[in-house]
This record gives structure tokens, sequence and C-alpha cells, in this order.
């Protein structure tokens, strides 16, 4: 009777595992197939999703004194997981050129004309991209990921 206390635990443990496993496998895969719907997606909508970043960022007044001119594209993109809310962010290599608003602080700075590199910050939340219009600006979209590491982890695309 003694020796059932010991087996019944064990037993259970191994039931309980193996449902776990059988469960979790095919969440993990259900899981792969959303994110790979997902990149698929942000590459069918990318040139809609730029203008929106463009005539979002432009209209948030920032930088200040500045107005927003043009944003130069590039492939480089950087698919990532925000650890806390698990929600899913592309960073894209965008240059970026401002002029200075005529009779703003900016105006009479040198440097005002410099094309910028950044990362172009968007979101896919309830199965749609989008953005804010943000951008980080001095960094490629892989420095973005090294620099936000704690709180983004990589997503690679399947190939």
């Amino acid at each position: 009777m003694n020796w059932l206390w010991i087996v019944l635990p064990i037993v259970a443990v191994l039931v309980l595992g193996g449902l776990v496993l059988a469960i979790g496998r095919p969440l993990t895969r259900l899981r792969r197939r959303r994110v790979a719907q997902a990149l698929r997606l942000f590459r069918l909508q990318r040139e809609q999703l730029e203008a929106k970043f463009f005539d979002l960022a432009k209209s948030s007044g920032k930088p200040r004194g500045l107005r927003w001119l043009d944003c130069e594209w590039h492939n480089d993109v950087t698919f990532a997981r925000d650890l806390n809310s698990g929600l899913l962010t592309a960073f894209v290599a965008v240059n970026i050129r401002f002029e200075a608003i005529e009779g703003g602080d900016m105006e009479d700075v040198e440097h005002v004309s410099t094309v910028r590199d950044a990362a172009a910050v968007f979101h896919y939340r309830r199965g749609r991209w989008g953005t804010g219009g943000r951008p980080l600006f001095n960094m490629n979209p892989r420095d973005a990921l090294d620099r936000l590491q704690g709180q983004f982890e990589p997503v690679t695309p399947a190939p």
C-alpha cells in the first residue's frame, strides 16, 4: 500500500507531462504559422505602411522646428517580439530628410539638411500592421534590436 503513494504521483506527473507536450507542439506550430502570415502581410502592405508612417511622423511636430521632407526606405527589416506584450514589431531602415521651419529655432542650424538614419517602427496587433509614425533616430534596425535588448527578442522569418 505504501508503494501506491509513490507510484500514483509519478504516473500523474508523467500523464500531465505527456498532455503538455501533446498540446504544446500544435500550439507552437500554430504560433509559427501566425508569425509567418504576419510577415507575409507586412511585405504585401509595406508600401502603404511606409506612406502611413510618413504622414503620421510629419504631422507629429517632432523634431521641433523641423519639417519632414522625405523618407528613403531601405530593404533592411528586422522583426522582433516584445517580451512583455508578445506584440510583433518590425524595425525598417529609413533615411529621413528635414528642413527648418521658417522663423523657428532650427532655421540657422547648419546640420538641419543632414540626412538622418533611423529605424521606423511598425506593430502587428489583432491581425493588422500599423504604425504610430515613430522613428528611432541614429540607428539601423539591427542596432534598434541590440539597444532594446531585454525588451525585444528577434523573430526570424521562416525560409
